[in-house]
């Protein structure tokens, strides 16, 4: 665990002082070495949540275990269905919102229609938590 720890502290100090880096010598900066710098840096954080998921996710599976046979597995779905239905809405939040504000600003009379797609939007985090409370429910 100390390990997984200098690990994400490493990670994230490389990445600041990269930032660091990148702020002081933006006019010599070109766009694809700034892309690598970026990939590089998404790429360690992917790894570095992963390595999180496989490590502590089955000491906390069979520490739930020990209680009751399911309850560990269901606690780790209840939290992912809320999770990533969360993570959906944000990114279909972000497309819809940036398109119906770039539409309103055309024409302003269809604030109402584009308010419902938002809405629609919106609703797909409930889902997800509704469905939490199901499966949390069913423990």
């Amino acid at each position: 665990m100390n390990t997984i720890l200098g690990i994400a502290i490493g990670i994230v100090l490389f990445t600041i002082g990269l930032g660091v880096i990148l702020y002081r010598s933006t006019g010599n900066m070109n766009r694809r070495k700034f892309r690598n710098i970026l990939r590089a840096s998404v790429v360690s954080y992917v790894f570095l949540i992963a390595l999180f998921l496989f490590v502590l996710t089955p000491g906390i599976v069979n520490a739930a275990q020990e209680g009751n046979s399911g309850s560990g597995l269901g606690f780790i779905a209840a939290g992912m269905s809320t999770g990533l239905a969360t993570i959906g809405a944000g990114y279909a939040v972000g497309a819809v919102g940036s398109s119906a504000l770039g539409a309103v600003s055309e024409d302003p009379r269809i604030l109402g229609k584009t308010l419902i797609f938002v809405g629609l939007a919106e609703g797909i985090a409930i889902y997800g938590l509704i469905t939490s409370i199901m499966i949390l429910g069913a423990l």
